[in-house]
């Protein structure tokens, strides 16, 4: 006997539709989402704040030793040149520019990450180095020595390298150098910074990826200035705290 394909007798009455969910999961629903919005807001709250007025950075690199060294948590002032829309690099309002000498965090042009260097060079500026030595503007940088309070900061690491108070149009900062390494960007430019750009380099000048190699900063590109050190956490050491670098300001 063969087996034949069947089909619905049209006369069959439906099948009776899944029972509905009890009433009680929707009243929850709605009463969890009630309670939850005291809590969305207060994290859109948070959000905002932390996009558009002020936010810490955490700092996993030394290519800004001796001023920023690995494991420092910095305060970012994002109100310090501008108001931007949150969430975005929109601005609503400018009252300032950065200036040679700040140090500022922005997104690379080269992958988007956000990092952190201190400017150099402003539009207009003409930027050389020669052997590590600075001239802005054909002006030759001076060089003294560091505090040794500050290369204290380093730790161990410091007997890696030569430090010295780079002097440069009034505006003094310590930078770092690592002895007879051989680095093709210690010499660099002549460089005319274009308009609307800014020319960033590390204080750790032989191990930086800044403006000699990823180009000069677009304005648009600069989220706020780095003030302070806000905590900071040896991760060689466990994260044990480093009480001494809490709440320093940034030379």
């Amino acid at each position: 006997m063969k087996n034949e394909a069947t089909t619905p007798d049209p006369a069959a009455p439906a099948p009776a539709p899944e029972p509905a969910a009890p009433a009680g999961w929707k009243q929850k629903t709605l009463r969890f989402m009630r309670s939850a919005r005291p809590l969305v807001f207060v994290v859109l709250i948070v959000l905002s704040f932390r996009s558009s007025i002020a936010d810490w950075n955490d700092v996993p690199t030394g290519s800004m030793k001796p001023s920023i060294i690995e494991g420092d948590r910095i305060f970012v002032n994002k109100l310090a040149y501008d108001l931007k829309v949150p969430f975005t690099t929109w601005h609503l309002a400018q009252w300032g520019d950065p200036r040679r000498g700040d140090v500022v965090v922005f997104y690379s042009p080269a992958d988007e990450i956000r990092l952190v260097k201190r400017v150099i060079g402003e539009p207009g500026d003409v930027i050389q180095l020669r052997n590590n030595h600075l001239f802005v503007n054909g002006s030759a940088a001076a060089y003294q020595p560091l505090d040794p309070e500050i290369v204290k900061q380093v730790g161990e690491a410091a007997s890696s390298f030569e430090f010295h108070t780079e002097v440069s149009g009034g505006q003094s900062h310590p930078v770092a150098a690592i002895p007879n390494v051989l680095q093709p960007a210690r010499s660099f430019g002549p460089f005319t910074v274009p308009p609307g750009h800014y020319f960033v380099m590390g204080d750790n000048r032989d191990n930086s990826k800044d403006s000699r190699f990823i180009g000069p900063i677009s304005r648009q590109r600069i989220v706020g200035r780095a003030t302070k050190v806000v905590l900071s956490l040896d991760a060689e050491h466990y994260y044990k705290p480093r009480w001494d670098r809490f709440f320093r300001p940034l030379p």
